[in-house]
């Protein structure tokens, strides 16, 4: 070979070189959608353009003949692959995709038979030749009729599935339109290219066409695979995801025609799409369980609806949303049906779990209440056997405050603390040794002062407790006097605790009538003109006045 034909033999063989690196790459991205048929294809090119220059380098008629039956055959292969590759990729909706397959096989078949035959019928190579044009001999025949039908029978196709593709430009992204045109312009550049030598159009002297421009479209495929990443980021057709969604969904116009409505809710009324679509679906669900007919003058809703399916109970929860136009005018509405069965389900199972852990809670609280209420009525009756003095002392003091705090209109859930408080009360006087607080006759000062003390001592019993912080007024502030004459703090007024006023006059009352060692009880009127004495001086006036009424009424 001269160094003039290897030069010439270049540019095809770059053609050859890049249609093997798309078909390589398209062999590993062979899973995407469209990738396998479309690496058929481009292996029919890469054939086609080997056969090609094996042609061209071969003088004897022979193997030219041959590898140009190798060329008809691989331009077969590209015909068959880029129809189905046109189909898959952007998922045109056939009724028979297998028997679309089967009749584009045909013309195919048809064509291979007549090559393997042409030596006894010539409807492929009439007069074939030899014509020294060039660096190489060129081979030369008479086109028959078949050729010019399978010419005409192969543009027909290739322009239907590049209609299919373009349909697939109206996309509202622009990496899925780039690759649409990318595709297209990769396809049609090559068509061109075997178009012109029928029409006798040499665009390069001496040259044909046809293997470059396979080249030129395989580098724009090649373009478009890194630069818009075909087959890497691939749409799935909006149509198939419509009617593969489990959720049924219909369309309406705005005159509430059914336009369209996926397979799932065609499932629902146990209709065929032909019978549904067109139809008024004021008229199509008049007897449906889900109340699409109820919402079809409404431009936005959201409901649910339950009905018996073969004995179980289904929901659902409709939406309505509006479609617009470009102008913002009401088109249609869309209907969405979505099953919440197993989510009512998981809510009625949440309910009972609640209310079965709201009762255990209760109960609990009830337990543990009742076992702090057991304990604190304990210590007041520890107390009083401790002192002899005030047996009953606790248990009728907390009786009568609470009558009294009822009366003053203080809350059920004070009164809960009020009445731990009074029950606890003395709980101070545990820091009081036996001989002081047993002793028969008056204290001496000191012995005062040690008495004194119990709120405080009460105080540091009780804080720690947290489940009796709010009853800690009594025991720490009911010796307090609303003159401000009283212990430990002084207080005076409305200063000192609601609970721990109401305390100090019921207490006062319960103990001068208590008989003492050292001091007899008083009679009932005594005690009642000592309170009355006393009110606005070591007595809240007010609660005074609520305690004299209950004994006027005999509530106490």
């Amino acid at each position: 070979m001269t160094p003039a034909q290897l030069i010439y033999l270049l540019p095809y063989l770059g053609s050859l070189a890049l249609s093997m690196g798309v078909l390589i790459y398209t062999y590993v991205q062979r899973r995407a959608l469209g990738a396998w048929a479309f690496f058929w294809y481009v292996g029919g090119q890469t054939l086609w353009v080997f056969g090609f220059i094996l042609e061209l380098v071969n003088y004897h008629l022979g193997y030219k003949i041959f590898w140009d039956a190798v060329q008809w055959v691989a331009g077969a292969v590209s015909l068959v692959a880029f129809p189905v590759f046109a189909v898959r990729y952007t998922e045109f909706k056939l009724k028979s995709t297998k028997l679309f397959f089967h009749v584009s096989l045909i013309v195919p078949v048809t064509l291979l038979f007549l090559l393997l035959t042409d030596s006894y019928y010539h409807w492929i190579y009439v007069r074939p030749e030899l014509i020294v044009t060039g660096p190489f001999s060129e081979l030369k025949y008479e086109f028959t009729s078949f050729v010019y039908f399978y010419a005409a029978y192969s543009y027909g196709i290739i322009l239907a599935a590049l209609f299919i593709v373009a349909q697939r430009f109206f996309r509202p992204h622009n990496l899925y339109r780039a690759q649409i045109v990318t595709i297209i312009l990769g396809f049609l550049v090559p068509v061109i290219g075997t178009i012109l030598p029928i029409l006798s159009v040499h665009l390069i002297p001496q040259r044909d066409p046809a293997p470059l421009t396979i080249g030129i479209g395989n580098l724009i495929i090649a373009w478009g695979l890194f630069r818009f990443r075909i087959f890497q980021v691939v749409p799935v057709g909006r149509d198939r995801v419509f009617e593969e969604m489990v959720d049924p969904v219909v369309i309406l116009d705005r005159s509430t025609t059914i336009v369209d409505i996926n397979r799932a809710m065609l499932d629902l009324l146990g209709m065929k799409a032909e019978q549904v679509i067109g139809q008024s679906a004021k008229l199509i669900f008049a007897d449906f369980p889900i109340p699409i007919k109820m919402y079809t003058d409404v431009t936005y809703a959201r409901t649910e609806a339950v009905f018996p399916v073969e004995n179980r109970l289904v929901h659902y929860e409709l939406t309505v949303w509006p479609l617009f136009g470009q102008d913002r005018v009401l088109t249609g509405r869309v209907y969405f049906c979505h099953d919440i069965t197993a989510m009512k389900a998981l809510e009625s199972d949440l309910r009972r779990l609640n209310q079965v852990l709201e009762e255990r809670v209760d109960m609990r609280t009830r337990e543990l209440a009742e076992a702090y209420e057991t304990t604190l009525e304990g210590w007041a009756r520890a107390l009083e056997l401790r002192d002899k003095e005030t047996e009953g002392h606790s248990r009728r003091v907390t009786e009568t405050t609470l009558k009294v705090a009822r009366a003053l209109g203080i809350p059920e859930d004070d009164i809960l603390h009020i009445h731990r408080g009074a029950l606890l009360h003395d709980i101070g006087k545990m820091g009081i040794p036996d001989s002081i607080l047993s002793k028969p006759g008056p204290l001496t000062n000191e012995e005062r002062a040690i008495v004194m003390k119990h709120p405080e001592t009460a105080y540091q019993l009780l804080s720690p407790v947290p489940f009796l912080h709010k009853a800690l007024d009594i025991p720490y502030c009911h010796h307090e006097r609303w003159d401000g004459s009283g212990y430990p703090r002084g207080l005076k007024g409305r200063a000192i605790p609601l609970a721990a006023r109401v305390f100090a006059v019921v207490d006062v009352w319960d103990a001068v009538q208590s008989e003492r060692p050292y001091n007899r009880g008083w009679p009932r009127e005594k005690a009642l003109a000592y309170l009355e004495e006393q009110a606005g001086k070591l007595f809240d006036p007010h609660v005074v006045d609520i305690f004299l009424k209950l004994t006027e009424k005999g509530e106490i």
